[in-house]
């Protein structure tokens, strides 16, 4: 089977080779870099390091940041399988190599290596809307079923490995949205913690109303230093307003057709229309955050942070950031209504074959085992086997953190910056994180993902911005309108 670029499937190129073609490749991009700045032009992608290419018994995984840190829990996962390389006399060894930049960035560079080669990964980590199109591209190679543990893996995670019943990866880490609140602006208000009453969108917006009245009540009140409104959310035109949307209309229409099973867009004006009417809602200038239409991962935890919002939309990664803030009290619950699944997986590159393929295969088994991902959950990752926040005899035993201290994470931070269970979990791993996993929503499963998350961002920024368009069903009927002629639509 001839993949792209040429070569028949299962054979490598040699390192030298692709070293020089590397350093060209570096050349090239600066050359064109100066010849062709434009104010409208994105640039060119960052060019391949020579350094992304090993030896050939080097196994190099390429993936995001590692938000652990550096020297964070990839790294160390890593490290523990190439010991045991080296005491089982194995030649072979594996290298972390991270890309920077947002996500759309990071699938560019992927894209571009595999499709060219100019970078010889072995093992990706692909975000999980990336599988069916790196798998429908032939840029990643079959599974064998046995790399899924099914009856330890959540549901909704599961489905994310295959594309066309077949098994193209393996899920390593998680992730789902979450609701972070500031538990010393509701106590000033006089609310009641909200943690465990079925709280919904609309029990919400009356808490946020209500913490803005007491606030205007009493200014000089210390809880209420810097309020400017109810909540915030990633609401710029990016992918974080891709999954904000997804999230609103799952709520109205739970699993809505957006995509049949071979990845051709499905939906309908009216269908878009609730979304839009929900996303509207959840948006309002009087209990969203001035400026919110502008906020990504970043900017919006750094707003709650400094006090400017009650609630917070975020990820499970930052919970190791704010459950501990000085002079503050945070708590977190699952999302009300739907939130959206989201998470990594390992694949192994199309064009490695023979041995190397097998190590690869060995240390993504390794990595996703239950210990691997037990691991991940302690370093603030969320892990995608239940054993790893059930199981008692499930722990962390390939790494160490700071082993002065009972429960300490495996990152080596002091155990104070994220409260954990007597098993030294993080503190909220089985009754928050877990639940909302349980009840997570996939975003549309396409090799078309792309083209389908520009197109509904630019849209949805309209409706986003605190003060949506009167008439939604134009806007619905544009939007559907884009999304059929940027993907195959079926019959």
């Amino acid at each position: 089977m001839t993949v792209p670029g040429g070569r028949q499937a299962g054979t490598r190129r040699p390192r030298a080779l692709l070293r020089r073609a590397a350093a060209v490749l570096a050349g090239l991009a600066l050359l064109s870099g100066t010849a062709s700045c434009t104010g409208g032009s994105p640039g060119p992608a960052p060019a391949i390091s020579p350094d992304a290419l090993g030896s050939d018994q080097e196994i190099v995984v390429v993936s995001g940041l590692d938000v652990t840190g550096q020297g964070g829990i990839r790294h160390q996962l890593i490290e523990e399988w190439n010991e045991r390389q080296e005491a089982n006399g194995s030649p072979y060894r594996a290298r972390l190599v991270e890309l920077s930049g947002s996500a759309d960035q990071q699938r560019s560079q992927l894209l571009g290596a595999l499709q060219s080669g100019s970078a010889s990964y072995d093992v990706v980590n692909l975000d999980v809307t990336w599988v069916p199109e790196f798998a429908q591209g032939g840029l990643i190679q079959p599974l064998d079923d046995s790399l899924l543990d099914e009856q330890d893996l959540f549901p909704a995670v599961t489905a994310t490995a295959r594309w066309n019943d077949v098994v193209h990866s393996v899920p390593f880490n998680t992730d789902v949205g979450l609701l972070y609140y500031r538990k010393d602006h509701l106590a000033a208000a006089g609310l009641p913690d909200p943690a465990g009453t079925g709280f919904t969108w609309q029990d919400l917006i009356a808490y946020a109303t209500a913490v803005q009245e007491a606030a205007r009540r009493d200014p000089g009140a210390r809880a209420f230093k810097g309020l400017e409104s109810g909540w915030t959310s990633q609401l710029s035109a990016y992918e974080g307003l891709t999954v904000n949307g997804i999230e609103a209309l799952s709520t109205t229409h739970p699993a809505p057709p957006l995509t049949d099973a071979e990845g051709r867009y499905t939906g309908t004006p009216a269908l878009i229309e609730e979304g839009l009417d929900e996303l509207a809602r959840r948006t309002h200038q009087a209990h969203t955050l001035p400026g919110a239409g502008d906020s990504t991962e970043s900017t919006s935890l750094a707003d709650f942070v400094a006090g400017r919002t009650t609630f917070l939309r975020h990820w499970p990664y930052i919970y190791r950031d704010v459950a501990d803030l000085p002079g503050t009290d945070v708590g977190v619950m699952p999302l009300p209504g739907k939130a959206v699944l989201g998470g990594q997986n390992l694949a192994v590159a199309r064009t490695v074959g023979g041995g190397a393929a097998d190590k690869a295969r060995d240390l993504i088994s390794f990595l996703t085992g239950p210990t691997g991902e037990r691991c991940l959950l302690d370093a603030g990752f969320a892990a995608v086997r239940r054993s790893a926040y059930t199981d008692p005899d499930v722990t962390c035993s390939y790494v160490r953190g700071d082993t002065a201290t009972p429960g300490a994470p495996p990152t080596g931070e002091p155990t104070r910056t994220m409260p954990r269970d007597r098993d030294g979990r993080p503190a909220y791993a089985d009754t928050v994180l877990r639940p909302a996993l349980d009840d997570a929503v996939s975003r549309p499963r396409t090799p078309y993902y792309g083209a389908f998350t520009q197109t509904y961002a630019a849209h949805l920024a309209a409706v986003a911005d605190g003060v949506p368009p009167d008439d939604l069903s134009t806007t619905a009927r544009d939007l559907d309108a884009a999304l059929r002629k940027v993907m195959p639509v079926r019959p």
